[in-house]
């Protein structure tokens, strides 16, 4: 962790991943307490599939209220019955997961290799740390 703000009921905490890339989660204030959270504390970030939105339009000039807006390119993508999972690898290595319906990854033009970024809010990320 690199970052952590205490406010009254929330807390906001900072991870930097191995690619330099930052992750941002709110929690209760309460959590961030028994979790025993500090900087420099080894922590890991969970985001589910389902709350990942992909762009293969780069954010930069945008302002969104999703505190997480990671670039990377998409490593892999599995096509189901509905859906398609794809994917994706960040600079550090890490690699992200999002659920898109079949018909969004064919307007989007998904394909490997293609350079795209994953959005999520703040609020999305589960935090973790060994115990």
């Amino acid at each position: 962790m690199i970052h952590i703000k205490h406010g009254i009921t929330n807390g906001e905490v900072e991870l930097q991943l191995p690619g330099g890339e930052c992750i941002v989660c709110i929690l209760s204030s309460e959590r961030v307490l028994t979790l025993r959270l500090r900087v420099g504390g080894a922590a890991f970030a969970l985001v589910s599939a389902a709350s990942v939105i992909v762009t293969r339009d780069r954010t930069d000039g945008f302002k969104l209220s999703a505190r997480n807006q990671l670039a990377g390119s998409i490593k892999q993508l599995r096509t189901g019955v509905e859906n398609t999972d794809v994917v994706i690898a960040l600079k550090g290595g890490d690699t992200l997961l999002a659920i898109v319906t079949n018909e969004s990854a064919k307007e989007l033009e998904l394909a490997e290799g293609a350079a795209v970024s994953a959005i999520f809010k703040a609020s999305s990320v589960i935090l973790g740390v060994a115990v």
